[in-house]
């Protein structure tokens, strides 16, 4: 038995590997997407959707990562978020009963009755997830794959609170909203590929593993998003176009990660393909001077 120390599971993650470790990649990629999705809509959230919507992001992927740790032998684990969560597992418990009553009490007093239902229904989704892929399916072949399920997951809470008490906007978003899904299909699918021997090690079945061309089609996934991005942007109106510029210019950093992902490393790789789909960022950097500035939104 490998020990502890030279494990490649178990060691103080690098400052830039740590958002990852500690599950805060997610929530920043679906906050940063929810703006602008609800910037195409025209819809002003306030905190409270924000804060329950990263705070539930955050859960769900602490959740999936306890659960993965508590069902491990050190030994077995093979990635530093793993082993992180293992050897922290009580106080991340602590940490996410806090997290989770802050969540409920805001999601009480400030959600309107119609988010209140969409979110219950979302919850709901969740936990049938996990208790499936992680429980009850983790070894099936047959089961939903993981990647696809994350990626609507994902879209769905992006989506709740900008369309449960205004539905007749989802022809306004619609087009936002799905390449926002194939781009975090698109991530897990690549992820799968670079960490199958990880999901191997876990007795977690992944994309790769069930379906045999699963590998060459993630690695051209990236590029043919980026291509039909491209083509959206050429055709959308003024409020949509930076959405799928956006997706445009994730799909093409994402390939790029993949196609250094052998020079970069695994974890490396791991970190930047979830850098890759935060280009909302710069909508909004220029969103705000330009309202700074006075100018139009």
């Amino acid at each position: 038995m490998a020990s502890s120390a030279g494990h490649p599971g178990w060691g103080r993650p690098r400052w830039w590997q740590w958002p990852t470790v500690l599950s805060l990649d997610a929530p920043a990629v679906v906050l940063i997407w929810q703006w602008l999705i609800a910037h195409i809509a025209g819809v002003a959230l306030g905190a409270a959707p924000r804060f329950v919507l990263g705070a539930s992001v955050w859960l769900s992927y602490a959740a999936d990562r306890w659960i993965e740790g508590w069902r491990l032998a050190p030994a077995q684990v093979l990635t530093l978020r793993h082993s992180f969560y293992q050897r922290r597992r009580w106080s991340i418990a602590g940490c996410g009963a806090v997290v989770l009553a802050a969540d409920l009490a805001a999601a009480e007093r400030y959600l309107a009755p119609a988010d209140l239902i969409a979110g219950i229904v979302l919850l709901g989704a969740v936990l049938a997830y996990l208790l499936s892929h992680q429980l009850i399916h983790r070894r099936s072949l047959w089961r939903p794959p993981k990647e696809a399920c994350v990626a609507l997951l994902l879209t769905s809470g992006v989506a709740l609170f900008v369309l449960s008490t205004h539905p007749d906007l989802l022809p306004r978003v619609a087009a936002a909203l799905g390449l926002f899904a194939a781009l975090c299909f698109a991530n897990c699918a690549l992820i799968s590929v670079w960490e199958h021997e990880v999901d191997r090690g876990h007795g977690q079945v992944s994309l790769v593993g069930q379906f045999r061309r699963a590998a060459a089609f993630s690695r051209a996934l990236p590029w043919a998003l980026a291509a039909l991005a491209a083509a959206t942007a050429c055709f959308a109106g003024r409020l949509s176009r930076p959405a799928a510029l956006c997706a445009c210019a994730s799909g093409l950093l994402l390939g790029t990660v993949d196609r250094w992902e052998g020079r970069l490393g695994r974890q490396a790789a791991r970190v930047l393909a979830d850098v890759a789909l935060l280009t909302p960022a710069a909508a909004l950097l220029l969103h705000a001077a330009r309202h700074v500035r006075g100018g139009p939104p």
